[in-house]
């Protein structure tokens, strides 16, 4: 179908850690050679995406020296320029290196924090030159396994250092970039700090400059919680802090799955994209998520054109709930439109004696009709292409 071609003003991206993931994982070696990341921008552009986004050491190998490094962006900005591509987002690998076992930001080793934070300042200046509007950190290894090792409101106050330290140096260069943050709540490490959307939106208001700071939400962490993503995403709307976004899927209880977005929790995700939808949300729709181990090349791009497509589809189905009278009056019946009215309002002695004033029958309102199985099978039915 026509409308479930993407397009670049669909806003979707990909890592190129995403696309180029070579399939190994904690039991086995890698499946397939990877992707370059000219070749990832103009695959990408030719499936219909929007852009592409990368941590430092996707790009630019770790031990490159400076006329290679500048061989490799000259290759990768020639391949964005030829393909209308843009650099969505950039971020730093704080995470691989056996330097940062113990953390980055909040390694107890004050030279490792040091490094870390010259070393995201340089993939900084990187994602500035190549247009990145976002920078999203993830503290993967910023966490601990033994308790007594390392003290959490210490490791607070060095995280929140950092990010503050970091927000300045931003703003001395004139760099136009936001900052977002991405919750998980384990994995690698036993425990990570900072571990959901709420950790981090109250973490945000304790920063020198929070409105530099939003956050990076991803399905796979809310959902290894065994929490609501949709919740997570709806908080960080109603705070106008999502800076961006990770899609993909997710079964509870499990490892980071990284699955193609819709392939497990079509429900979920169908709320997902009507929330995100419904609430005007003008950025990017980021796939963080990895082609399956078995497929090689091939099914890289099955994976990624997937993503897309599904996203769409649902977003399709999304569009025909405010049309759809049957569905229009559950909600009334569930009194969903009611919701949105003020309950009182602002204060005033004289609303509180108002309030005061009033006599409810609970008997009455304890035994009101909700109807909300019939709304929720609408729902299913609607999504099922039924309606």
């Amino acid at each position: 179908m026509a409308e479930l071609t993407p397009k670049p003003e669909h806003k979707f991206t990909f890592g190129l850690w995403t696309v180029g993931h070579k399939g190994n994982d904690p039991f086995g070696v890698e499946t397939r050679p990877g992707v370059r990341p000219p070749d990832t921008v103009r695959k990408l552009a030719e499936l219909g995406a929007y852009g592409v986004c990368f941590h430092d050491d996707d790009l630019l190998p770790p031990d490159a020296d400076d006329s290679e490094r500048e061989r490799i962006k000259a290759d990768f900005v020639e391949a964005l320029d030829e393909t209308g591509m843009k650099v969505s987002m950039a971020t730093t690998n704080l995470f691989t290196h056996p330097v940062f076992k113990d953390g980055a930001f909040t390694a107890n080793d004050r030279e490792v924090r040091r490094y870390a934070l010259q070393k995201v300042i340089r993939s900084i200046d990187v994602g500035a030159e190549l247009g990145a509007p976002v920078y999203v950190f993830w503290g993967g290894r910023e966490g601990v396994e033994a308790d007594a090792a390392k003290p959490a409101r210490d490791a607070l106050e060095r995280y929140r250092e950092a990010i503050d330290f970091l927000c300045g140096y931003v703003r001395d260069r004139g760099y136009d970039m936001r900052f977002a943050l991405e919750p998980k709540p384990n994995e690698p490490r036993g425990d990570i700090f900072l571990p959901t959307v709420g950790h981090m939106l109250a973490f945000i208001e304790r920063l020198e400059h929070p409105e530099m700071v939003g956050v990076n939400p991803e399905v796979a962490h809310e959902t290894m919680a065994g929490l609501s993503f949709l919740h997570g995403v709806a908080q960080a709307l109603w705070a106008g802090k999502l800076f961006h976004i990770d899609l993909n899927a997710q079964r509870i209880g499990r490892y980071d799955q990284d699955f193609r977005f819709g392939a497990v929790g079509l429900k979920d995700a169908f709320f997902l994209v009507k929330l995100l939808e419904d609430s005007g949300y003008d950025g990017v729709r980021h796939f963080d998520a990895r082609p399956l181990r078995v497929e090689s090349e091939e099914g890289i791009w099955d994976f990624a054109a997937g993503c897309m497509h599904t996203y769409l589809a649902l977003k399709e189905r999304a569009a025909k709930w405010g049309s759809d009278r049957a569905i229009l009056a559950a909600e009334a019946d569930a009194k969903v439109p009611e919701l949105a009215l003020d309950t009182v309002g602002p204060y005033s002695p004289e609303l509180a004696e108002e309030l005061l004033a009033e006599a409810h029958d609970l008997d009455a309102l304890g035994a009101r009709e909700c109807r909300n199985e019939r709304l929720d099978q609408l729902a299913v039915d609607l999504i099922l292409g039924l309606r």
